[in-house]
């Protein structure tokens, strides 16, 4: 008995020492730091790639920017080798532009601060593009740095703001968001040589003036290029709100309209609306009586010798898919009201049909006929599908600017929800459509 005792007692011994170094290997093993694997190394690599691409990259298309519009004269102004006044910090901003404040050197903030820097004065503007701190435009200067030589603008011109947590129109990047403050139609037609584009579209300076003032801040005519239709059967602009490029991923065609995948339209703008240097295909825009300006011009089959934005088009789409949707402030909807709300969008309001979380738009095929959302045709018409996007949801509360809808047709998202309410037959009751208002604010 006795030996059977001890060896029970060795048994458990060693049984406790074989714990006892497992507890210490899996300590030590926790206290080691983590090497990153390379698939997460190439995820960093690529997430950084595509920012830099997202921020920084022109695509090559200081050549139209500049060399053929000339627009870099009409920002330096005729005292520092260009034409005109000039472009002041002032008036960039009042044009939407934004300055990125982490660009600025402390001697700089400190002047800034010290109301020692005239923001009236087109020489500022330079020296900003210098810092490269204007967001989505890109100077690049003589050796000696006294000429602006070229402009180029990035995606993030219309596709970034800034916090404005040192000034309004100035504070730290917010990357994806919409510039709905950005008249993307008054800094165009600062270009002293608009003749390039009337040709294009077949008609005269002036009248290309007159469709590029009708734009407004926050909007922008893609298709122009495409079709040549400036203005709606009703007479107001046919330009559409700049959309926001976050909250993408899992979400299929990008733009209202539909038209392609993110990357696709990253490739379209790239080349046929910031007219960058690269190669892009889809036959199409080879049909002459959808897209007659397109047709025309060959936008169907575009090559260049150098391609500057074919390569760069993987690591963007990577990174505009890891940009998500940023949440509310939380004191900026009514909670509970948002909690009833979510019961209307899930039921008697029949949202979610379409607007399926957690993406907040169709899985898989995302478009619908006009007909289906009681709207016109007359944007859908203009893509190739003839149908519009259910757009995602996320991050409402960032572009309220403009209204809602592709073109801002409907001020309220209240005007929004009594469309759908009579469009659908819903009989929703003004709680319940309160209450939906403040689900939508808190998406």
């Amino acid at each position: 008995m006795r030996s059977i005792v001890m060896s029970l007692r060795r048994v458990v011994a060693a049984v406790a020492l074989l714990l006892l170094g497992g507890a210490l290997l899996n300590v030590a093993a926790q206290s080691r730091p983590t090497r990153p694997s390379r698939a997460d190394a190439r995820a960093t690599a690529m997430f950084e790639q595509g920012r830099r691409v997202f921020r920084m990259d022109t695509f090559g298309d200081e050549g139209f920017w500049s060399g053929t519009l000339q627009l870099d004269k009409a920002i330096a102004g005729a005292k520092h080798g260009g034409v005109g006044p000039g472009l002041s910090p002032a008036a960039a901003l009042a044009a939407g532009l934004k300055v990125d404040s982490a660009a600025l050197p402390k001697a700089v903030v400190k002047a800034i601060k010290a109301g020692k820097v005239n923001l009236k004065d087109p020489a500022t503007t330079l020296a900003l593009l210098k810092l490269n701190a204007v967001v989505g435009v890109r100077g690049h200067f003589s050796r000696d740095g006294s000429r602006l030589t070229s402009v180029g603008l990035t995606c993030a011109v219309c596709h970034s703001v800034v916090d404005n947590s040192f000034a309004k129109g100035i504070g730290r990047r917010l990357d994806g968001w919409p510039n709905r403050d950005l008249n993307v139609g008054a800094i165009v037609s600062m270009a002293p040589n608009l003749k390039p584009v009337a040709d294009l579209l077949g008609t005269d300076v002036d009248t290309v003036k007159k469709v590029l003032a009708s734009w407004g801040p926050g909007k922008f005519d893609a298709e122009l290029f495409m079709d040549g239709k400036a203005f709606r059967p009703d007479g107001k602009s046919a330009a559409t709100l700049i959309p926001p490029a976050f909250g993408l991923s899992g979400v299929n065609l990008h733009t209202y309209t539909g038209w392609g995948t993110v990357t696709y339209w990253n490739a379209f703008v790239a080349n046929l609306e910031m007219h960058g240097q690269g190669n892009f295909s889809d036959a199409r825009l080879d049909n002459a009586d959808k897209f007659p300006v397109a047709a025309r011009a060959g936008f169907g089959h575009v090559r260049n010798r150098v391609d500057k934005v074919t390569a760069k088009l993987p690591a963007l789409h990577f990174y505009q898919l890891a940009l998500p949707a940023p949440k509310p402030p939380s004191n900026s909807y009514d909670h509970a009201a948002a909690a009833r709300g979510r019961s209307v969008f899930m039921g008697a309001g029949k949202c979610s049909s379409c607007h399926m979380p957690p993406t907040f738009s169709d899985p898989g095929w995302n478009m619908h006929k006009p007909s289906e959302i009681c709207t016109d045709s007359f944007q859908a018409d203009r893509s190739p599908d003839g149908m519009y996007r259910t757009t995602p949801l996320r991050g409402l509360w960032t572009h309220t600017k403009g209204g809602f809808y592709h073109d801002g047709r409907f001020a309220t998202l209240g005007a929004v929800v009594d469309h759908y309410d009579s469009c659908m037959s819903l009989g929703l009751s003004s709680q319940q459509k309160s209450d939906l208002v403040q689900y939508l604010k808190s998406l």
